[in-house]
């Protein structure tokens, strides 16, 4: 109460009461999200335990915890959990983006004939890069395998991180070489835990631009090289190039933040419970299905108890010869006094689907999979598959586009700089202006379709797409197959030529047969005069 308030109070205290009512009344029409969301007397709301901070709090400071239990579930803590993130990779990278080079021949100020040449010059020398696993500092794998483990440890950890180094090795044009490096292994030293400007081995400066990343020799979690304790300080950039030196796969979603948080994270626990509910309602139904007669008797007995023996894989103690243990129709012996309540746990259990099923729906919305795509179980109409697959698909460009912005563009950038120092690429002014740089570097990253229900009425919708100019042959090609417009009006032309020669070949020969055919049936025509002329001379 203000000091008006206090003497009115003083002098009429009943006058108060109303005037503290009515601004009370008014505060909650005026509250807006108040009354609602932040409201802190209502019952539903009031008990309501929340916290909150930056993104050093709230992220940085649990990504060792979500790590590990997100490892966890993919691991085998969860089939559902398992199939989320590995439908997400196979969608969004599959067999590997492929490089499909589009350079700007506006820029450059050549041809189209001449660009088209270029590209596929381009195309053809970063294919003898990233086939070989010589483009892996490990040299295990390719480039497009390397993607997929990039991005899958990406959602595994929230990010991952790779090396972009030299190595001259016997047979290999290149020498650019991949090295990945695991989440965990990014990490603050030990004498700079306290500094503000490190986070979780990312270092910044005081404009809070990303400037080294401090990683270690070791693995923390490894209880075999956790000695000695030593990092190494990877510039973020080159001073007197700019180039980039680390590769950082993230995918933020706080301002300020530097780590990434794992796929899993929003629904860590949800998944963990339906896998506890889904091993329980299956034991139920194995403890139930073990069916067991028990006998008891009034006196003691030395009677060996008769029935089937328990299977060694199901014994819970072997050694234990007075354990008790259920077996599928076994009949067991009690001695004096023993009773055996029998319990009858009502399994399988009816309502069991309909409630996972309504669990994962919660799940999928939460990840952005429909829940048709996160079971693989197409039981819905054409109609409802096909909405749900067209929107799975807005999500894997956007997780693609992200990777390739992340990934694939800077190792490409890379790749090319030495293609044309090497001079495999003949690109004039490529390091001499920024912009032509970009326009040499210009590419689009082609990965697997979103695929068809209806491949027919798929077929037809892109034709009249591109008939409308709404749409490209390029384009809609991509689209439908993942493959490349270009090489495949080039692979049909080689085709129709050999199918013109074999067409041709088999041509003359039916010719040829059909002549020789002719031949011979004139020979038993009936209104051949020459076929009359020989019967008369056989007659005479």
């Amino acid at each position: 109460m203000n000091l008006i308030d206090r003497a009115i109070n003083a002098i009429s205290p009943e006058k108060a009461l109303k005037r503290e009512v009515a601004r009370k009344k008014l505060s909650l029409v005026n509250s807006g999200y108040g009354n609602y969301g932040a409201n802190a007397t209502k019952k539903a709301v009031i008990g309501w335990t929340h916290g909150g901070g930056s993104h050093r709090e709230d992220i940085e400071e649990h990504i060792s915890t979500l790590r590990q239990r997100s490892r966890d579930l993919y691991c085998g803590g969860s089939t559902l959990a398992t199939g989320a993130i590995k439908r997400l990779r196979t969608n969004a990278v599959g067999t590997g983006l492929h490089l499909k080079s589009t350079i700007n021949e506006e820029i450059l100020g050549i041809s189209s004939e001449e660009a088209r040449k270029l590209e596929e010059t381009i195309e053809r020398e970063f294919a003898h890069w990233a086939n070989s696993t010589n483009c892996d500092i490990e040299r295990i794998d390719n480039f497009y395998q390397l993607q997929q483990l990039a991005l899958l440890n990406a959602l595994l950890s929230g990010d991952s991180f790779a090396l972009m180094t030299t190595t001259k090795r016997t047979g290999s044009i290149y020498d650019l070489r991949i090295e990945l490096v695991e989440a965990d292994r990014v990490s603050t030293p030990d004498n700079e835990t306290i500094n503000p400007l490190f986070c979780e081995g990312v270092e910044k400066n005081a404009n809070g631009e990303v400037v080294a990343y401090h990683i270690s020799k070791f693995h923390p979690l490894s209880f075999q090289d956790r000695e000695p304790r030593e990092w190494v300080r990877v510039k973020a950039f080159g001073e007197k190039t700019g180039r980039r030196n680390v590769i950082h796969v993230m995918n933020r979603e706080r301002i300020g933040q530097v780590r990434g948080v794992p796929f899993l994270s929003p629904v860590i626990e949800t998944i963990k419970q339906l896998g506890r509910y889904t091993e329980a309602e299956v034991l139920a139904a194995v403890i139930n299905g073990l069916f067991t007669v028990f006998i008891e008797k009034e006196s003691a007995s030395d009677d060996v108890p008769f029935g089937e023996a328990v299977p060694e894989d199901m014994q819970v103690d072997s050694e234990d010869e007075g354990s008790i243990e259920l077996a599928p129709g076994a009949v067991i012996d009690l001695g004096e006094g023993e009773k055996a309540n029998m319990v009858n746990p009502g399994r399988p259990n009816p309502n069991f689907d309909p409630f996972v099923m309504a669990v994962i729906k919660q799940i999928g919305a939460a990840l952005e999979i429909p829940y048709e795509l996160l079971i693989m179980a197409f039981s819905n109409n054409y109609s409802a598959s096909r909405a749900a697959i067209l929107e799975f698909f807005k999500v894997i460009k956007m997780y693609r586009a992200w990777f390739v912005t992340d990934f694939c563009q800077p190792i490409y950038e890379e790749w090319l700089c030495e293609a044309v120092a090497k001079g495999r690429i003949n690109a004039p002014g490529f390091f001499n202006d920024p912009i032509i740089k970009d326009a040499y570097c210009s590419a689009e990253w082609n990965g697997p379709s979103a695929g068809q229900l209806d491949p027919k009425k798929e077929v037809e919708a892109a034709e009249l797409r591109v008939k409308g100019g709404f749409s490209t042959r390029e384009r809609e090609t991509t689209e439908l197959t993942g493959t490349d417009f270009y090489k495949n009006i080039k692979q049909r032309k080689r085709e129709e030529k050999l199918l013109k020669e074999v067409t041709g070949s088999a041509k003359k020969e039916m010719d040829t047969a059909n002549i020789g055919g002719k031949e011979s049936d004139s020979d038993n025509d009936p209104d051949n005069p020459d076929n009359d002329r020989e019967e008369e001379e056989t007659e005479e």
